[in-house]
């Protein structure tokens, strides 16, 4: 890929491996000292974007408005530390060469260019791109105050898990149950011309018993199982609010005027 000259075309950016999936955002463009051609740029990654990886431009490409570079994330994740430098040393270069040839190939995180080598043999350096943050030939007369903000979002977890158990339970019940039983009466009829050859049919006088059976109603208790409702597990989803609290950066931009400093 030919880099273009410009820094700002890569500020703000994704940049995306090369399966689309996203690494994170540019943050700062390095310009080589001798052809001034951007090579190196920082990537914030890591939780709220809050950690900055270096990452070569040789074997990116543009698609659409994110940047596709030849490594997993992983890949650029792992990369050396740097401290926040406007400029990258010898020592830094070389560590981040021997990284990243690993997975380009000798040399190829050099960008194969000849004006890496200056003239005494060493290697060149790189500066930030002017055109990031202050003014100069690449930029116009303005200056550009950034600020970090914080990037939220939310992930479904597992919080518990519910399940439905059945079991059996023993209780008492008491029911009101209408019986019924036979008692026995005295019935006393006087004798009359329908009854009087009943009365007569016997000795005159004789002793003699007469039995009757009595019967009487009893509760009886039997039980048997009737469905009675139907129980399934639903969810329902219940919004809450909850702060997330994160450190964000921000530049500040303040005058330094001699005519001023006179004057006090």
């Amino acid at each position: 890929m030919t880099n273009a000259l410009n820094p700002d075309v890569y500020v703000g950016r994704n940049a995306v491996d090369p399966q689309g999936d996203k690494i994170g955002t540019v943050g700062q463009v390095y310009l080589n000292d001798q052809s001034g051609q951007p090579d190196w740029i920082t990537v914030n990654t890591g939780l709220f974007g809050m950690k900055e990886n270096f990452a070569p431009l040789h074997g990116s490409s543009f698609n659409g408005d994110d940047l596709v570079l030849p490594f997993d994330k992983s890949i650029v994740k792992d990369s050396p530390d740097i401290g926040d430098s406007s400029h990258l040393d010898t020592d830094e270069q070389q560590s981040l060469y021997a990284y990243y040839q690993r997975y380009l190939g000798t040399g190829a995180a050099e960008t194969g260019s000849d004006d890496q080598t200056n003239a005494n043999g060493g290697d060149a350096g790189y500066k930030r791109g002017e055109g990031y943050d202050v003014s100069g030939p690449n930029t116009d007369e303005a200056m550009t105050r950034s600020e970090e903000q914080l990037t939220v979002g939310t992930e479904k977890v597992e919080s518990g898990r519910a399940r439905l158990r059945k079991y059996v339970v023993t209780e008492q019940q008491t029911v009101q149950v209408p019986v019924s039983h036979e008692e026995v009466r005295v019935e006393r009829e006087a004798i009359t011309d329908a009854n009087r050859g009943d009365a007569v049919s016997g000795a005159a006088i004789t002793e003699e018993e007469h039995e009757v059976v009595l019967t009487a109603e009893r509760p009886v208790v039997t039980t048997e199982a009737v469905p009675v409702e139907r129980v399934r597990l639903g969810t329902e989803t219940v919004t809450d609010q909850e702060s997330v609290t994160g450190e964000v950066r921000k530049e500040q931009i303040e005058l330094d005027d001699p005519a001023t400093a006179r004057d006090r």
